[in-house]
């Protein structure tokens, strides 16, 4: 179903529509998370950190899918808030081809790139073959990673939060069930945990998309559509540009962090490994909300509606803050056990590491929560200078403490860095959305 986002209670309207797109974001995490767990119980620390080393390179390639997703997301729902449906339907096609071009070209790159990349980051001998025949069919995947985020992109900016969060919750369940066939019953390894990743990513792509499709037939548009639109192409990439690069220097950024840690050998990597995917579930959580404060914003910067731009800025800052706080008490106190679920306790210096690096973090995740959810509301309000340069600046200063600090305090000093440049984001972020939310008066 559809979901006006420009009426009713900002509060409400806002928990109805994010609460699936957190729940959504759980179980797209469960993919990543059901890789590396079955990687490091089945087959041992070496393949975990081969994975773990894997899904850094893999994160650049969901950047570019991401904004893919929040550039025809933004644009769709400022159409649809305006009830210019003829238009909004261009702009979903527009996205369609625009995103397919643009996969291919970047599995081109992939393929081309892919040993460079893995040496440039210092990938161990130990791990390398198994990180680049996890890469090589993740590379294949593409298609439908990029065609499963415009999907969702399309749905969450017609207000419908609830269709993807069941294609995920069916996915993620067989992603779980077929790691565990190919790796155990096929004895297939790290490979075996892609192919299981591709399969399940194909089903949803295909089952989202025939969903839009037929969502998009039942809203009526006055005359004939136009499949493409050079125009809207130019709007959609005003605002998936920055997105991407965006998301592109955030993963380059981990990337850089990456070689920094992958010197301190397996056991390190294997524990960083396991916490940061424990991490990513919690900051992909929030910068999912972040992204429905995006069409929230951007339905009502299309109705010309500003004053409750400000009124769900609040209530989104609410919202995660309330989520933030047992999440963060959740890693503090379960954090050894969580990171042991992926590890042989008697690797000590992984889980060791790993539960320094929660402990470390954790605490700051209402700061986090509210820089994602400025950038929601930058996004939607078409504010992308601003949000560029909030989330540049607080990644560089990330990467080059994470660099600092591991000269002064061996390991564990890198994950420090985490926390102060989120504190740098949310001032920054927070200054900009406090002047546009006051500012806008329509749609960008």
């Amino acid at each position: 179903m559809t979901k006006d986002l420009t009426v009713g209670s900002p509060w409400t309207v806002l928990w109805k529509f994010c609460l699936p797109l957190f729940g959504s974001v759980i179980f797209q995490q469960m993919y990543n998370i059901a890789d590396s767990l079955i990687a490091g119980i089945f087959v041992g620390e070496t393949a975990l950190a081969a994975v773990g080393n894997a899904y850094e390179v893999t994160l650049l390639f969901i950047a570019v899918s991401f904004g893919c997703n929040i550039g025809c997301s933004v644009i769709t729902a400022q159409q649809f808030g305006a009830r210019q449906y003829g238009e909004m339907k261009t702009a979903v096609y527009t996205s369609l081809i625009g995103s397919g071009v643009l996969c291919v070209i970047l599995m081109a790159a992939g393929f081309a790139g892919l040993d460079w990349m893995l040496n440039l980051i210092q990938t161990p001998g130990d791990v390398f073959a198994d990180c680049r025949d996890y890469l090589r069919i993740y590379i294949l995947s593409l298609p439908f990673v990029f065609g499963y985020n415009v999907a969702t992109g399309i749905f969450s900016a017609l207000g419908d939060s609830q269709t993807p969060f069941w294609f995920l919750v069916g996915s993620s369940l067989a992603n779980i069930g077929m790691d565990v066939l190919f790796v155990t019953v096929f004895s297939m390894g790290v490979p075996g945990v892609a192919w299981a990743t591709l399969i399940c990513q194909g089903i949803s792509c295909i089952l989202a998309l025939y969903a839009v499709f037929r969502k998009l037939g039942q809203i009526p548009a006055e005359g004939p559509v136009r499949k493409f639109s050079l125009k809207l192409l130019r709007r959609i990439a005003i605002v998936a540009i920055p997105s991407m690069l965006q998301q592109s220097f955030i993963s380059v950024g981990n990337i850089v962090i990456q070689g920094i840690i992958n010197p301190y050998g397996s056991g390190v990597m294997a524990g960083y490994s396991a916490a940061v995917k424990l991490n990513n579930l919690v900051t992909t959580s929030f910068t999912t909300i972040g992204n429905g404060m995006s069409n929230y914003t951007a339905q009502n910067i299309g109705a010309a509606n500003p004053k409750r731009v400000k009124q769900g800025y609040w209530a989104g800052l609410k919202m995660v803050w309330l989520l933030s706080v047992p999440l963060s008490v959740l890693y503090l106190v379960c954090g050894e056990g969580l990171v042991g679920l992926f590890l042989d306790l008697d690797a000590a210096e992984a889980v060791e590491t790993g539960v320094v690096f929660l402990r470390t973090v954790a605490p700051f995740y209402m700061i986090a929560a509210t820089k994602f959810i400025s950038d929601g509301v930058l996004r939607g309000t078409g504010k992308m200078g601003r949000f560029m340069f909030s989330t540049f600046a607080a990644l560089l200063l990330r990467v080059v403490l994470a660099s600092i600090f591991s000269e002064l305090y061996g390991s564990n000093g890198i994950w420090l860095a985490w926390p102060i440049g989120w504190g740098l984001g949310m001032v920054l972020s927070g200054m900009f959305v406090l002047s546009a939310v006051y500012k806008c008066k329509s749609a960008q």
